[in-house]
């Protein structure tokens, strides 16, 4: 979810004047005063400390992201085989107040969205309503047409995959700050022409996303919140995992504040109030690493979709940016390779004022790592990658 928001953020300040989720005046000079020293001795502690003399490598891991890449805050959750989990915080929850983080705290969890989405379409394929290899015509007819664009020649396959060549709507949305409806999301894309020929390359586009969204509400009849709730959340027991609904901007309950810095020792401002529509069913949802670290446990285990499709789920594609060196891109899901071997299956989401990172192994493993602000360099995706690494492998 990371194209062009950094635009439509500081056009958001400028416009929110009196609203209720503008940063107040005062809240925003703290912000300015506290970051400085916020940042360079943030306070950082493990929620369950392990009984043990060593050094806890991931501890270590989101204390370096606080004190060295500046990064506000870090949240971790650690799942065992065994279902047992550790969860880890570092820094300050809110700059302004100097608030720790709460443990195990909702944030915005991005393009992770996009797994979710893409489960609910393959339990539909599975109950043989909709078919991975059917064109996109088959269940929005006549809606996907622009230059070199035409849904009678794009898959559902495709959309999951990213190889549809669809263009990214996120890329286009600009300063237009307000609440987006679906259709006007696919509007906004089907302006532009295709990157290129359905199937020719992979390249990765939100709008794939929207239309698997819109394929779910189009034969269930039912919005896709009410999807994900019934078919995912509440059979696994995510108890801290929620769709905002239209016009909500908040985050329900405890949660760090997310930032968004303008350029370089320019004062982190507060975004953490934001309306999330424009990320419907490509990244829209909250939740926290721990609900993370049981969803896609969950899924691999087999608890979400029958063995044939979980198969198809995990039939990969080599990706480019922003899944990092050695990553494949499946049907909303990523393998990505670890360091003491094999790969664990994930996704990541990136949303202004938050970026997680994480997923599960086949051995019963799983991490999520969260940060309260958007990353823009590959340095700092990197760290934050290597603490999911660490706290996978040991």
């Amino acid at each position: 979810m990371r194209a062009q928001t950094w635009q439509r953020i500081r056009s958001s300040r400028r416009q929110q004047g009196g609203r209720r989720h503008a940063v107040p005046a005062a809240a925003a000079m703290a912000v300015g005063v506290m970051t400085a020293g916020a940042l360079l001795s943030p306070p950082a502690s493990a929620a369950t400390r392990p009984n043990t003399a060593r050094p806890d490598t991931v501890q270590q891991g989101l204390d370096a992201l606080v004190r060295t890449d500046r990064l506000p805050a870090a949240l971790a959750s650690v799942r065992g085989p065994d279902g047992r989990t550790r969860t880890y915080t570092a820094g300050v929850g809110d700059l302004a107040t100097g608030a720790k983080v709460p443990v195990d705290g909702q944030v915005r969890i991005g393009s992770n969205t996009k797994t979710f989405t893409a489960v609910v379409v393959l339990q539909l394929v599975g109950e043989g309503k909709v078919s991975l290899d059917a064109p996109v015509d088959t269940y929005l007819p006549g809606l996907v047409r622009g230059d070199g664009i035409d849904g009678r020649h794009i898959t559902v396959r495709q959309l999951l995959q990213h190889t549809s060549g669809l263009p990214n709507y996120s890329t286009y949305l600009g300063d237009d700050v307000r609440y987006f409806d679906p259709r006007d999301l696919l509007d906004l894309a089907l302006q532009h022409k295709a990157d290129f020929a359905p199937g020719e390359k992979w390249a990765y586009s939100n709008t794939n996303y929207l239309l698997a969204g819109l394929i779910v509400q189009k034969i269930t009849g039912r919005p896709l919140a009410e999807e994900m709730d019934r078919r995912i959340i509440k059979p696994i027991g995510l108890r801290r995992t929620y769709f905002p609904a239209p016009g909500d901007a908040t985050i329900r309950e405890a949660h760090p504040k997310g930032y968004y810095r303008d350029s370089a020792g320019a004062p982190l401002l507060d975004v953490t109030e934001t309306d999330p529509s424009w990320g419907w069913a490509a990244g829209q949802l909250v939740s926290t690493d721990s609900d993370l670290n049981r969803f896609f446990t969950a899924l691999l285990h087999g608890d979400l979709l029958p063995e044939a499709q979980l198969a198809q789920m995990r039939t990969t594609v080599a990706t480019e940016y922003p899944f990092g060196d050695g990553a494949r891109y499946g049907l909303g899901i990523v393998s990505k390779p670890l360091s003491c071997g094999g790969v664990y299956w994930g996704h990541g989401g990136s949303f202004p004022g938050y970026e997680t990172r994480g997923g599960a192994t086949d051995r019963g493993r799983a991490a999520n790592v969260a940060v309260t602000m958007q990353l823009d360099d590959e340095a700092t995706r990197k760290h934050v990658d290597a603490v999911v690494d660490t706290a996978l492998c040991r």
